[in-house]
């Protein structure tokens, strides 16, 4: 069953792919563009389009403009309604311990609103994964207010970001996961309840915000802070974009949260540079560990190169310790072949993206070679390969 839905989206994509140009909207505007990018500004720390590719003159664009049910900046009650979602199918082989399973990774349904001109209205669900969706929690769930791109106040269930992976949408993702580093220090469940202010103040930005946690209920736990500064030096460099950040998160524990990580304090310095076809990322995180679990040290360098529009290719390594044995998690697939943990991780991965309409819909695929080390010898040292490929799109 996986396999048949894995082999009807690719070949779905591959139809899509050759659509003719006259799936375009017209010249007398009969057809709406799509759903514009979200402003980048700290809150999501956007991966750019491919060098030099247009999405409004894309074969998809028309298709991409269903999603826009409604939009007049007239109206001063409602200037726009829009239906919003994700989509991830994946595939992962590790030949090493004769594995492999396909399943969908996310499948998100909801709609945006901009109201009273000023106010942002956004509520998507995550449906269950695999071959039976139904409801499985609420990702978005807030009302942001924007006087500017300098200041938003968003209140409600929204995204904690920090780290360099961490503060990128997964829609917008350059390889097929995030790296190791935000598997461990970041706090995976990504949606908290909260309010926060954001802002981008150019070559300034910045985010704070204060979130609440728990395991069963979001309100039967404790909460945590997050505040992050950055300062783009974009001009220095003569670059699209240099932007350096820096995260702290301080976590009040409560033993019994599983929406956080057993982390009390968080620090990121992480460096997201573009040129105008190539680009890097850079992240060196710590953590303070509490409860049971040690302090932990990574680091991960990311880089890409557009060879055309469409095809890109992206090298990553990371590197990420703990100062006492079985402090360090493994990777998503890993986990499943792997049942204990480590000290040391390190991993090196490879991978090559097509766009077919920007991170919109992409075909993305890679190899990563992991090296675990176990000094307990209790079951967690590894060293192999595994392959994964998936498709991702977003509206």
């Amino acid at each position: 069953m996986r396999a048949a839905c894995c082999i009807t989206t690719l070949g779905v994509v591959a139809l899509l792919a050759s659509a003719p140009n006259g799936a375009e909207a017209t010249s007398g505007g009969a057809t709406s563009p799509p759903p514009s990018e979200d402003a980048p500004s700290v809150r999501d720390l956007v991966n750019p389009q491919p060098a030099g590719e247009d999405l409004q003159s894309s074969p998809f664009a028309r298709v991409w403009s269903y999603a826009r049910l409604y939009s007049q900046d007239e109206n001063p009650l409602l200037q726009e309604l829009s239906l919003s979602g994700r989509f991830q199918l994946d595939y992962a082989w590790i030949p090493r311990a004769d594995f492999d399973t396909s399943n969908v990774r996310r499948l998100r349904l909801g709609g945006k609103a901009r109201v009273f001109e000023s106010l942002t209205v956004h509520i998507e669900a995550d449906l269950a994964q695999d071959d039976d969706p139904n409801f499985d929690r609420l990702t978005d769930g807030y009302i942001a207010w924007t006087r500017d791109r300098a200041f938003e106040l968003t209140m409600g269930k929204q995204s904690a970001p920090f780290t360099m992976d961490g503060s990128t949408s997964s829609s917008r993702l350059l390889t097929m996961d995030r790296s190791n580093l935000a598997n461990n220090i970041w706090f995976t469940e990504e949606y908290f309840p909260g309010v926060s202010v954001a802002g981008d103040a150019e070559p300034w930005v910045y985010h704070l915000g204060v979130y609440a946690s728990g395991n069963t209920s979001w309100f039967n736990g404790s909460s945590f802070a997050l505040g992050t500064i950055g300062y783009d030096f974009a001009e220095a460099f003569d670059a699209r974009e240099a932007l350096l950040a820096f995260d702290y998160v301080y976590n009040d524990l409560h033993r019994g949260d599983t929406f956080t990580a057993d982390l009390e304090q968080v620090f990121s310095l992480h460096l997201k540079l573009d040129e105008s076809a190539w680009g890097a990322r850079a992240d060196v995180s710590g953590a303070l560990g509490g409860l049971e679990q040690s302090d932990l040290l990574g680091a991960t360098i990311l880089s890409f190169y557009d060879f055309t529009e469409k095809v890109q290719a992206v090298a990553r390594y990371t590197w990420i310790r703990s100062d006492r044995e079985n402090g360090v998690r493994f990777a998503r697939y890993e986990s499943r072949v792997v049942e204990g943990r480590g000290d040391l991780y390190q991993e090196a991965y490879f991978g090559v993206n097509y766009y077919f309409y920007g991170h919109r819909l992409k075909l993305q695929s890679g190899v990563d070679f992991a090296d675990m080390r176990d000094v307990a010898g209790d079951g967690g040292a590894y060293h192999g390969w595994g392959w994964t490929t998936g498709v991702r799109a977003w509206w």
